[in-house]
């Protein structure tokens, strides 16, 4: 039976690298993947999963809109499709991880989901939390903070390189707007 998986980290932690290799052992075994990145993230181009360290892919789109185990489906049905495969999955809605349920549960394609799990004031997305609540299987990639403990939060940092303390859950960016740090220093920065 397919599972739903669901990796987390902070940033940095080489998610979409992982979501590519794992994309690519399967159609190194002549097998489909389907794989899927928000809209609302395009910082590569629309429709581009790309890892910092030059990896990249082509990907469906999926907005708030979009029903995912459809989009599957239509898919599965052209082609068999042997993994569906999603990055930026804290975009997701709560609605497309019960959808992305379905993909594993009734058409028995396993569903790897690769994403953030807190934001930068340490809240979980609405995507993560409901897939912390109901993926089969929670996998965490790890990275570290600059003093060398595992890295567990994400601080957003203003033009100054500052920590930002309030504003708009969502706010696209990288290396340069986002640093991984551990408990102690995000506490220390973002609420200290």
């Amino acid at each position: 039976m397919a599972k739903l998986y669901f990796y987390y980290s902070t940033m940095n932690a080489g998610k979409t690298t992982s979501l590519l290799q794992s994309s690519y052992n399967y159609r190194e075994r002549g097998m489909k993947t389907l794989l899927f990145t928000a809209a609302i993230d395009d910082r590569f181009g629309v429709g581009k999963i790309k890892s910092r360290i030059g990896l990249e892919a082509d990907a469906n789109i999926f907005g708030p809109e979009d029903d995912l185990f459809e989009k599957t489906d239509t898919e599965n049905n052209k082609e068999k499709i042997d993994c569906v495969l999603v990055d930026e999955a804290q975009f997701l809605s709560r609605d497309q991880v019960f959808q992305l349920t379905d993909v594993s549960d009734r058409l028995n394609i396993p569903v790897l989901t690769f994403g953030l799990r807190t934001d930068f004031l340490g809240n979980l997305f609405e995507g993560s939390q409901a897939l912390l609540a109901w993926a089969d299987e929670l996998k965490e990639l790890k990275t570290i903070c600059h003093c060398g403990k595992k890295a567990t939060m994400v601080v957003r940092l203003d033009k100054n390189n500052q920590a930002v303390r309030e504003g708009s859950q969502i706010e696209i960016g990288g290396n340069d707007r986002y640093i991984s740090v551990c408990r102690k220093h995000f506490k220390e920065q973002v609420y200290g």
